[in-house]
């Protein structure tokens, strides 16, 4: 279905913002407010006069008219919360918060920001009085001749002077003579850079980050960088200055920090990020941050953007953008200059008609309008800057010749424009350079560091046989020195697959070499070998020293960990990739080889030691899972996961069993030991069998890790697909005579694994499976209700028969997205059959209908009373067969005729931890308290309000800074945690209301 999307401004960043969604097929009509002459009345594109300072007036016409979502082009209203006001109304809206728009509105916010994380940018000094800005100007130990005003001044509130004199006028100027008024009553005084100034741009769902192509912007008036400071007189797009490497560099050490900095101070950053960067000497360095496109660059950023701006924007706001990355045109280049009004960015004259859009047009070329507006059917001057004429071509120069050519075109009078936009781009093309063998790939300086900080690390796994010393041709290992006689060696190589994409998407890097390790030990463990050392080969595309140290130091941990010496080998990637191969060596004395094939006799026992998840195997089947679901590797972990995202979880590293198991395998009473890596059960068990036996395992018999449940349901994965992709909750596995089954199984536990005897060796006729495994669905799905963090810890059935849930709500339905999710399941004992709103056009209505649940509307206005209007709702639960209500952001209080009727039925949540901080306004209740921790329950509704018996708790901290809106955001995610939780408890029948009234626990066998 086609969507009506809003765009908040009237210069040309909005007309391309309106344009570029306009292009989508998604999008049936873009409306503007408050817009210009250009998007006005196109095909796609209309004015709207709704007012953009009315939150509230705005949220409704939202509704009324059914908006997808907001786009907010200027800073003003970021600044003056119009994301949080829309959102907390139950309206998509695409931006930061006003405490995240920080970054912009407050310049001395922002530079504070950038010290606590690290982050690059000229050093500086905050000031609210002009006479201590003027001494610390004057005696300052760097060029402090940047002054700025701390807030908003619509881009020109930056004045750089060429001597401490002049910026102490400036000082002069802000403060006293308030030139930019409330904006500078704080000032920030900063060093002044050198070096060429460019602007990078990212989308960021608030973890991942998607950079755009570099731009640079043109702020002097006049050609050659002369005149006074303005919003922008042109730009071009690619900046030709930041190579790719480059880029990668201010994304990692500037962009993903920012956005990983305001995530750890619980403000989490989504929609535009601009860093205004300076390129020096000592490398990228922040100038300033805005919280939306600039403009002029957004003129020539969108239109290289290949992906659909709608698609991107909605992965943006729904917290996926890893999963849907932009795609941006190669080979093109665009160029757009600004042509402004005569006394521009003074005092200057509207009204003057312009002509020429035709022309232009005909030329191929894209006219954004600005200060524009219509007049007797005209279009005509109506602000500074008026417009911008952008060309894309293959390459700078043909753009800036195009473009030059529709600033011949477009005529009114007083015309000013620049006529050498980009210039500066083709200079640096065209500078003569020598090709060095840092260019081509390879930088010695920087594997010589590598090499330097590594060498410790290798240096500690040192062992007997083996004194690691990085630096030569080859590295020895001494047999004899290490106490093995008649040794015979066994070797292994492996490497992690496609586990790598999730460290590399997650930034998570240090656990992935143990990963590399494992895989390597553990399969010449299963000849009965100690690995005595250990090669690993790294390669990428650019050598990133941070990345590489965290893989290295992980590899070396592990080696210890597994008792076996690093001998380190480094080497073609795209930048940010890398790829890893490890080579295991180890020996065992030559009668402890294994398998003993001709020991290994019918009615064996079989033994299966505990995985620590899913090691490093099925990852290609993982990513494909997540891909499909509306998940990310930033989202919650499953419930009974642990408190960590669900990219920790999958990048649990593999367990490294030769310390443990060694002892256990050189004890001659194990007659084989099978790793359970790719190929999962089915695959990995028969490698250390004779052709003429098998195994039975029973799966009822092990604890399966809830992971794995969980990719079962939400992947609707087959028993054999499981069995023969992931180790299922057994890393290795052992045959051991029956009759010393306890007593390995002492042994195994004494050193620390976890391991129960999972099956039996069987007799297997030829072309019968060699593994078979019952109950492997029937436990993941009884393992799928068990609640680790929610109290439940004994296991229970599925129910055969699934409750009749009806959902009650009164706008967004704030839980009901999560309610819908955990109740598609198959392991749900909960059902939702029916949608109820007391509120016709509310967003919780179309989250059921997108889900294919049926929606009844119910208005109370038309009911005389609050009995009146229960009645109409309990009809409709009993049309439905209704078992359960659940009310998810039901704004009426209930009669005392209902709640009796569904007492022990129906289950509110409330976003205090009860029963503290009782009512409407919970969230400023405990701000006002002073309350380190607060939360949100689950409880059966009684008939005083926020009083009815607790079902299930989730505690939430508060946090230094917290305001009710940030507060409420990390409330809400675990409310879409425990509210799904507490509903399939009381679904399944495992949490009840008892005769007492009192909370009834059922344990079930």
């Amino acid at each position: 279905m086609a969507a009506q999307v809003l765009v908040i401004g009237n210069g040309g960043r909005e007309h391309t913002l309106a344009w570029k969604l306009a292009q989508s097929n998604h999008v049936k009509q873009v409306l503007v407010t408050p817009g210009n002459a250009g998007t006005a009345s196109s095909e796609k594109i209309s004015n709207t006069d709704v007012s953009v300072s009315d939150h509230a007036a705005l949220a409704q016409f939202c509704k009324e008219e059914k908006i997808e979502f907001v786009v907010v082009g200027p800073e003003a209203p970021l600044a003056a919360g119009i994301v949080g006001n829309l959102t907390s109304a139950g309206v998509r809206c695409f931006g930061p918060t006003a405490e995240a728009a920080q970054l912009e509105s407050s310049k001395r916010f922002a530079k504070e920001f950038m010290d606590r994380h690290g982050i690059p940018t000229a050093q500086w000094r905050a000031f609210t009085k002009p006479e201590e800005a003027c001494s610390f100007i004057m005696s300052a130990d760097f060029p402090a001749l940047v002054v700025k005003a701390s807030g908003l001044a619509a881009g020109k509130g930056v004045i750089i002077a060429e001597s401490k004199e002049e910026a102490c006028k400036a000082v002069q100027e802000i403060m006293q003579d308030r030139a930019f008024g409330e904006a500078g009553e704080t000032i920030v005084i900063e060093e002044l850079l050198e070096g060429e100034e460019v602007s990078c741009l990212c989308f960021t769902d608030g973890r991942t980050v998607a950079p755009m192509p570099p731009a640079q912007d043109h702020k002097r008036l006049l050609d050659g960088d002369h005149g006074p400071n303005t919003g922008g007189m042109g730009a071009y797009c690619p900046a030709p200055q930041v190579s790719k490497d480059l880029l990668l560099k201010i994304k990692d050490t500037i962009l993903q920090k920012t956005v990983a900095g305001m995530q750890q101070e619980g403000v989490p950053y989504t929609g535009i990020l601009y860093a205004g960067i300076m390129l020096t000497k000592n490398g990228p360095k922040v100038l300033e941050f805005n919280c939306r496109f600039g403009d002029p660059e957004c003129q020539v950023i969108l239109p290289l953007l290949k992906s659909d701006l709608y698609e991107v924007i909605q992965a943006t706001l729904d917290g996926r953008l890893c999963t849907s990355l932009p795609v941006w045109h190669d080979n093109r280049a665009a160029v757009t200059v600004v042509m402004a009004s005569k006394g521009y960015p003074g005092d200057y004259t509207k009204g003057v008609e312009i002509t020429g859009f035709h022309e232009a047009q005909a030329l191929g070329l894209e006219v954004f309008q600005a200060g524009t507006a219509l007049k007797d059917g005209k279009v005509v001057t109506n602000g500074g800057r008026v417009l911008t004429v952008t060309a894309i071509q293959e390459n700078l120069i043909s753009a800036l010749e195009e473009a030059k050519k529709g600033l011949a075109a477009i005529k009114f009078e007083g015309a000013i424009y620049r006529k050498d936009i980009g210039c500066r781009a083709i200079a640096f093309l065209q500078q003569p350079r020598g090709l060095t063998y840092k260019e081509s790939g390879v930088d010695i300086a920087a594997g010589n560091m590598l090499v330097k900080k590594i060498k410790p690390l290798a240096k500690a796994t040192s062992r007997p046989g083996c004194d690691v010393d990085l630096g030569g041709f080859a590295g020895l290992f001494d047999l004899k020195a290490a106490g093995f006689s008649d040794p015979l060696l066994a070797c292994g190589t492996d490497g992690v697959g496609t586990k790598l994409k999730i460290a590399q998407q997650c930034h998570k890097h240090d656990t992935i070499g143990q990963d590399l390790v494992a895989m390597c030990v553990n399969d010449i463990l299963a000849q009965g070998a100690e690995p005595l050392f250990f090669l690993d080969y790294f390669s990428c595309g650019k050598l990133d020293l941070n990345t590489t140290e965290a893989v290295v130091a992980g590899i070396a941990e592990a080696c210890k960990k597994a008792g076996c010496a690093l001998l380190e080998m480094p080497d073609m990637y795209p930048p940010g990739e890398y790829d890893l191969a490890g080579f295991a060596v180890g020996a065992m004395e030559r009668d402890q080889k294994l398998p003993h094939l001709e020991r290994i006799t019918e009615g064996d026992a079989v033994i299966g030691v505990a995985s620590s998840g899913l090691h490093s195997n099925g990852f290609s089947l993982v990513r494909k899972i997540i891909a499909k679901s509306s998940l990310q590797y930033s989202s919650p972990a499953p419930d009974g996961c642990g408190d960590q995202t669900l990219g920790d979880l999958l990048l649990t590293p593999t367990r490294i069993y030769s310390h443990s198991l060694l002892p256990v395998l050189r004890s001659g009473h194990v007659k084989a030991f099978a790793h359970i890596t790719g190929g999962g059960l089915l695959e990995n068990i028969p490698r250390v069998l004779p052709q003429k036996f098998g195994v039975d395992l029973d799966a009822r018999t092990w604890r399966i890790p809830r992971i794995f449940s969980w990719l079962q349901q939400l992947g609707h994965l087959s028993e054999e697909e499981m069995a023969r992709t992931f180790n299922c909750g057994i890393g290795a596995a052992l045959v051991v005579s029956k009759d010393l089954t306890e007593q390995i199984l002492q042994d195994i536990e004494r050193h620390k694994e976890e391991a129960w005897v999972i099956g039996k060796v069987v007799a297997c006729p030829e072309g019968s499976p060699r593994v078979k495994v019952k109950h492997l669905i029937e436990s993941m799905q009884i393992n799928g209700s068990v609640l680790e963090n929610g109290t439940l810890k004994n296991h229970f059935s599925v129910q055969p028969k699934k409750a009749r849930v009806a959902v009650l709500i009164s706008g967004t339905g704030s839980n009901l997205q999560a309610l819908i999710e955990s109740t598609q399941a198959p392991s749900s004992s909960a059902h939702i059959i029916v949608v109820i709103s007391n509120k016709a056009a509310v967003a919780g209505l179309d989250k059921a209908a997108r889900a294919g649940i049926p929606t009844r509307v119910i208005n109370h206005k038309l009911y005389k009373d609050r009995v009146a209007f229960d009645m109409a709702v309990d009809q409709v639960l009993e049309e439905f067969s209704t078992d359960i209500v659940c009310l998810a952001g039901f704004m009426r209080i209930l009669s005392g005729p209902f709640v009796r009727k569904w007492n022990g039925k129906m289950l509110n949540i409330h976003p205090s931890l009860l029963p503290s901080f009782k009512g409407s306004n919970a969230h400023e209740q405990v701000l006002d308290a002073g309350v380190t921790v607060t939360g949100c329950t689950v409880h059966f509704v009684a008939e005083d309000v926020d009083a009815g018996q607790i079902v299930l708790q989730e505690a939430v901290p508060v946090k230094r800074g917290d305001t009710i809106e940030t507060l409420s955001e990390r409330v809400k995610l675990a409310e879409h945690k425990i509210f799904p939780s507490a509903l399939q408890l009381v679904a399944s029948g495992t949490v009840q209301l008892g005769e007492n009234g009192k909370i009834r626990w059922v344990r079930e066998e």
